[in-house]
């Protein structure tokens, strides 16, 4: 009965041992699956900031170029709003002028 006995114990020790073998295997495999999937994760996570930086350096170059034509829009306000004075003072001794001419007119 010993002889069955030792076999029965060592047929158990060789099932447990060849089991943590398939669980450590396993372990690993899982391991390296989710070591992939952080992989992934990181990827993706690096190209949504390089796009949101991207995206960013687009607007800061819009906002410049707005900066640009507003100034320019400002400098034609202003070159106006003097043409418009020049016009303006013409007007009013061009009105002078007429007011004199009509009141030569009729004196005579």
């Amino acid at each position: 009965m010993s002889r069955p006995l030792l076999l029965v114990t060592l047929l158990l020790l060789m099932v447990l041992t060849s089991q943590l073998d398939w669980n450590q295997k396993i372990v690993n495999d899982v391991e390296a699956r989710s070591s992939v999937i952080s992989r992934k994760e990181q990827y993706v996570l690096d190209r949504k900031e390089s796009v949101k930086e991207k995206i960013i350096l687009s607007q800061e170059k819009q906002i410049q170029k707005l900066k640009t034509l507003v100034q320019s829009l400002q400098e034609q306000l202003l070159q106006c709003k003097g043409k418009d004075e020049i016009v303006n003072d013409n007007k009013g001794s061009l009105t002078d002028l007429l007011n004199d001419l009509k009141q030569e007119q009729v004196m005579e």
